[in-house]
């Protein structure tokens, strides 16, 4: 991982830390001792000990004093509560996306898509699960970022790492990964028809259908 320079060892420890958690290196409800922590990590127990604290007030772990760190848990309550929180922000985006006439801006983003979905229909492989994660995060993120507030960006990438580390106790899927490609098509086409309503109404599909990949779906209701 590239670090920039002048940064505190405990902010190095953070960063090294959520990148074992939203990478897959710590997977959700792992336990791990400290000292195997440090080992990993590579840097000394000290700020490795501030970097959990910091993880753990971000919700990423739970300390267990004289044991170690559990890593959090895919609950179905904090599965739901991660995607929902995400369809708040994802919907307000989407509408701001059709005031702004945005649509010309997510062209090269929607051809990425029908890409992946192409291939998909074809046959998955390892590395086409990986793209479309990431061509799946890309649009989340266009909708988030279209809100430019500084608030929001804190809490959706925040919300983003707890959701990223529960995504590795269940990868994407090959069953999953063509509708969720069409459902994103969906949410782009509502956004390219000038159509706020239709735009949010795509979004909490989109939620609908993730929470019942997960198996959550008779605890969805309308937002």
């Amino acid at each position: 991982m590239l670090e920039p320079e002048g940064l505190l060892l405990a902010d190095r420890a953070f960063l090294a830390l959520r990148e074992l958690l939203t990478g897959g290196g710590l997977r959700a409800g792992q336990f791990v001792s400290m000292s195997d922590l440090v080992g990993v990590i590579g840097l000394p127990l000290a700020p490795v000990r501030e970097a959990v604290k910091r993880a753990e007030s971000a919700g990423f772990v739970r300390i267990l004093p004289k044991r170690g760190v559990a890593v959090m848990e895919a609950t179905p309550e904090l599965i739901r509560e991660c995607f929902h929180l995400r369809t708040i922000f994802d919907q307000e985006g989407a509408r701001l996306l059709v005031r702004k006439h945005a649509a010309d801006n997510l062209g090269e983003l929607r051809k990425k898509h029908q890409q992946v979905l192409d291939a998909a229909r074809a046959g998955v492989t390892s590395s086409l699960q990986r793209e479309a994660m990431a061509v799946d995060w890309a649009l989340h993120s266009t909708l988030s970022d279209v809100l430019d507030n500084a608030s929001v960006r804190e809490i959706y990438a925040r919300n983003r790492d707890r959701i990223l580390v529960m995504q590795h106790s269940r990868p994407l899927l090959p069953d999953r990964i063509v509708p969720a490609m069409e459902e994103h098509l969906a949410i782009m086409d509502a956004i390219a028809g000038g159509d706020e309503q239709e735009a949010a109404k795509q979004v909490r599909n989109h939620f609908r259908q993730t929470l019942r990949w997960w198996g959550l779906i008779d605890q969805a209701g309308e937002l």
